[in-house]
């Protein structure tokens, strides 16, 4: 076996248990086993579980992030020298996601749930990973939304940003689909338009005022 096919067929392997069993669940021997491969081959292709399972997000992350870099790009160019929409901004932030999900098939469904478990792993180091992946994409969307929203203060807007995140993180990793209503993540411009209809609101949303108790903590910050 040649040893690209081996390291991607452990990326395969790595993928499916770590979606099914989260990082704490999943040990390397078990990867192993899953490959059809040895311990060593592990070894020499990752080193640690810790770079196994980086490797695997990297597969997943990079191209979906960069997607949602040129969607971007777009979405600044047609607004010129104004800020862009903040529509389009959430639909290049969404809908990479989404459609890679769908073109990858069955594939698409693993990767759903390891996104999911990803994104809420307790783990300190896990959550440092993906940090790792998404903090340069963060703060590009950050300024962009910034600019569509030059009345929503940083703090308030970093806050908000993160319920996008939830959401998002949410709907991956909500792989019951059995219910009547359950959504069909393969109609990805519907569910970007329901995401986009729902989110936006939220994030032009009037700054609450603070409360006399919050208004004190402020003071004493400063």
């Amino acid at each position: 076996m040649a040893s690209t096919d081996t390291k991607e067929q452990i990326l395969d392997a790595a993928e499916r248990l770590l979606s099914a069993y989260g990082f704490a669940g999943t040990s390397l021997r078990s990867v192993t086993k899953e490959a059809g491969v040895n311990l060593a081959a592990v070894h020499y292709h990752f080193g640690t579980k810790e770079d196994l399972l980086r490797a695997v997000l990297s597969r997943i992350v990079i191209p979906v992030n960069r997607e949602r870099l040129e969607m971007l790009e777009r979405v600044e160019a047609a607004a010129g020298g104004e800020p862009p929409t903040l529509e389009g901004i959430l639909e290049a932030f969404i809908a990479p996601d989404l459609r890679l999900i769908r073109d990858l098939g069955e594939r698409g469904v693993i990767i759903t749930r390891f996104l999911g478990r990803s994104y809420t792993e307790p783990a300190e180091m896990v959550q440092a990973l993906i940090r790792e992946q998404y903090e340069e994409l963060g703060q590009r969307f950050m300024e962009v939304t910034a600019r569509a929203l030059p009345d929503v203060p940083q703090a308030e807007l970093y806050w908000r940003f993160k319920l996008v995140v939830g959401v998002l993180t949410y709907i991956l990793a909500d792989t019951d689909r059995t219910g009547g209503y359950a959504e069909d993540l393969s109609d990805v411009d519907g569910t970007v338009r329901r995401l986009v209809a729902f989110l936006a609101p939220g994030l032009r949303a009037p700054v609450p005022a603070p409360q006399p108790a919050e208004a004190a903590t402020e003071r004493q910050i400063s």
